[in-house]
């Protein structure tokens, strides 16, 4: 079987306009989905460099195929299963700004550049003070691309028209806000001066955006029969769901530059992305949220399972339709019909979405997406959602290591977090450990011990699982 790239295979080239932070799966299997459908069907004629945001990723692989790389999207469309396969040419080339930083910065010199994406997670748009201007690179990414439009303001003397549309896509809420306001940070720390703060303010735009698929990543259960079907060595597969969404709070010039609506898909161009971030938020990555360390330590594997467990089935309705539900101000019969259609999007039969992958980063994203939820239904309701705090606890406890079965736990989250667990975990005094994890303001931005409850109801559910197990301990709050 032949390898994937553009000697063995024939492949559209098109002008590199797009600067991409992050080649992770989602943005293979949704933006850069998107951009090859706009180029088949509405004319973009635009290709991607991708940058790796982090010094080690899969950029290499990636070019070894030569940006090349095939989506497999599954599921019901209008009561029809669909099972296709793309190959997606729209990757010209990836760059690690670790070791080719001359290559990276180069990027700001071509003039037909004009779009920024991202999605570096949750944790990716925060201001590092410690970040400097002749850091090769910068080490967070707002620092990485202030470098960027700094380098691009001047190859081109503060030209108005060489300025860039920068989508985010972390799943933050106003994430074009935030990342704004730390490259301002970055330029007000780096003392760039009141020029190049003009045309970043007047020449770029920074989007909010809300993006929604799910996208399991390499389809390994699957992936004999793919390269069956495709007949060439492709390493970098990517499977997702068939249905997609992506709503983007920008003027309707954005549109017209990027006619992702005009070529049939399902991007909407919005005044205000808020009603739709907080439905999708709340009432999908939510529960996903929770889940995943629930049904994991239960000993399930994927979210459908989670979904058609007797028990774990129990605990995701009971989060989504008796907790989080509660806590959105939309009409109850619009929210009911939204959460229906996310169960079943959970319980895609040609989805297998491993609740390991949702554990990346598990603390910042209880963070957004979880415990606003859990302030509101208390103010609400008069007490703590105990299928939330639950779920919290099931965290607490994977970040604890070990092993379930012959699998090893490894948590993955910023390192301080995973030397934190470690330490409190240590003590094997679970009083200790909700304390010391409620406590740490470096991951909350507060003191979550000052929630009424909170820390008896955490340390209760760490004692159980502890004692009983998942299950049984699932079983006492249905």
């Amino acid at each position: 079987m032949k390898q994937l790239n553009r000697t063995n295979v024939q492949a559209n080239k098109y002008p590199e306009r797009i600067i991409q932070f992050g080649e992770g799966n989602f943005l293979r299997a949704f933006v850069d989905w998107i951009i090859f459908n706009m180029n088949q069907k509405a004319g973009f004629n635009s290709s991607v460099v991708i940058v790796q945001p982090l010094e080690n990723g899969m950029i290499d692989m990636l070019n070894e195929q030569d940006g090349l790389y095939h989506v497999n999207l599954q599921g019901l469309q209008n009561g029809e299963e669909i099972d296709s396969i793309q190959m997606i040419d729209v990757v010209s080339r990836g760059i690690n700004p670790y070791t080719q930083n001359g290559e990276f910065m180069k990027l700001a010199e071509n003039p037909d550049m004009r779009f920024v994406i991202s999605n570096t997670t949750e944790a990716g748009i925060a201001f590092d003070p410690t970040c400097k201007l002749d850091d090769v690179p910068a080490k967070s990414y707002p620092g990485k691309l202030t470098q960027l439009l700094y380098h691009r303001f001047k190859t081109f003397n503060g030209a108005a028209d060489k300025g860039l549309i920068i989508l985010p896509c972390e799943l933050i809420f106003d994430n074009g806000k935030e990342l704004k306001k730390c490259i301002e940070q970055y330029i007000e720390l780096w003392n760039l001066g009141e020029d190049f703060k003009q045309w970043f303010e007047t020449a770029c735009g920074v989007y909010c955006t809300l993006v929604d698929r799910i996208v399991p990543g390499y389809p390994r259960d699957t992936i004999d029969q793919i390269l069956n079907r495709i007949q060439l060595e492709d390493k970098l597969v990517v499977k997702g769901e068939i249905f997609h969404l992506w709503v983007i709070e920008a003027p309707e010039s954005v549109s017209k530059e990027f006619p992702a609506d005009r070529a049939g898909l399902n991007v909407l161009f919005v005044p205000s992305e808020k009603p739709y971030h907080d439905r999708k938020v709340t009432l999908l990555n939510g529960p996903h949220t929770v889940l995943s360390p629930v049904g994991y330590l239960a000993g399930l594997d994927t979210v459908k399972e989670c979904c058609e467990d007797l028990v774990i089935g129990q605990f995701v309705k009971k989060v989504m339709y008796n907790e989080l539900l509660e806590t959105l101000d939309l009409p109850k019969e619009e929210l009911i019909q939204f959460a229906n259609a996310v169960m079943e999007r959970f319980r895609n039969p040609f989805v297998k979405h491993f609740v390991t992958s949702i554990m990346l980063n598990s603390f910042p994203k209880f963070k957004t997406r979880d415990l606003p939820g859990l302030k509101i239904y208390l103010e609400r309701k008069g007490e703590l959602p105990s299928g939330l705090v639950l779920g919290l606890a099931g965290i607490v406890t994977y970040y604890k290591g070990g092993k379930r079965g012959n699998d090893e736990i490894i948590p993955k989250d910023d390192q301080a977090i995973i030397d934190l667990l470690k330490e409190l975990w240590a003590d094997g005094c679970v009083k200790n450990v909700a304390k010391g994890v409620l406590g740490a303001e470096f991951i909350w931005g507060e003191n979550l011990n000052n929630i009424p409850g909170l820390t008896e109801k955490l340390t209760g559910y760490l004692q159980m699982i502890q004692d009983k197990g998942m299950n049984e301990t699932v079983k006492s709050i249905l």
